[in-house]
C-alpha cells in the first residue's frame, strides 16, 4: 500500500496533539493536584474558534485595534488542529504561599482572585505540550488570544482557565512571518 504525504502529514499532526494533551496530563503540578484538562478542535470547531476570535478581539479593543485578535484568528483558520490546555479553578490551600497577593488561599477565593500555583501549573503543562509538539517537528504556537475566545464557546468547559496552540504541517511555518 502506498500513502501519501497528505494521509502522512494527518496522522502525524493527530499523533503529536494526542502526545501533547499526554504530556500536558503528565506535567508537575503544585500539591501534586491535577487539574489539567485538554481538547483538540479540528474543522468547524476550529473555525468557531477563530470567529468568536475575532468577536473578542472587537468587542474587546474595537475594530481598529483588534489586528492581533484577528491575525490569530487567521493562524487559527490555517492551522490544521487547535490544541486546548487549561486548568480549573481552584485553591491549592499552600500554607504561607501569597504568591496571588492576597494572604491566603481563602482570601483570595473570597475576592474573586486567581490561584497563582494554578497559573504555574498551565504553563508548566502548556510547556510541555509545545516541548512534545517540537519533538515532533510540528510548527505550533502559544496563544493567549485563543484561550480568551475557547472560554466563551457555548460547548467549551466553563470555570477553566484556558490557553490554545494551533498546530501546523506545511512548507513553511505559518506563525513565523506574523505580522
Amino acid at each position: 500500500m502506498i500513502y501519501n504525504s497528505t494521509e502522512m502529514e494527518k496522522e502525524a499532526l493527530f499523533s503529536t496533539a494526542a502526545r501533547m494533551c499526554a504530556a500536558a496530563r503528565t506535567a508537575p503540578k503544585a500539591k501534586g493536584q491535577d487539574c489539567i484538562v485538554t481538547l483538540v478542535l479540528t474543522k468547524t470547531d476550529k473555525y468557531r474558534l477563530a470567529d468568536k476570535m475575532e468577536e473578542v478581539g472587537i468587542r474587546l479593543f474595537g475594530e481598529e485595534k483588534a489586528a492581533w485578535y484577528k491575525r490569530d484568528a487567521a493562524n487559527v483558520r490555517s492551522s490544521q488542529a487547535v490544541v486546548l490546555i487549561g486548568i480549573k479553578k481552584n485553591y491549592r490551600g499552600i500554607m504561607h504561599c501569597g504568591l496571588c497577593g492576597f494572604s491566603d488561599c481563602h482570601t483570595c477565593e473570597e475576592a474573586g482572585g486567581v490561584c497563582a500555583q494554578l497559573l504555574v501549573d498551565l504553563g508548566i503543562a502548556v510547556s510541555s505540550a509545545v516541548s512534545a509538539a517540537a519533538q515532533d517537528y510540528v510548527d505550533n504556537r502559544i496563544m493567549w488570544s485563543i484561550g480568551k475566545a475557547a472560554a466563551e464557546l457555548e460547548d467549551i468547559e466553563r470555570g477553566v482557565c484556558w490557553l490554545g496552540i494551533p498546530l501546523s504541517i506545511t512548507g513553511k511555518n505559518i506563525f513565523f512571518d506574523r505580522h
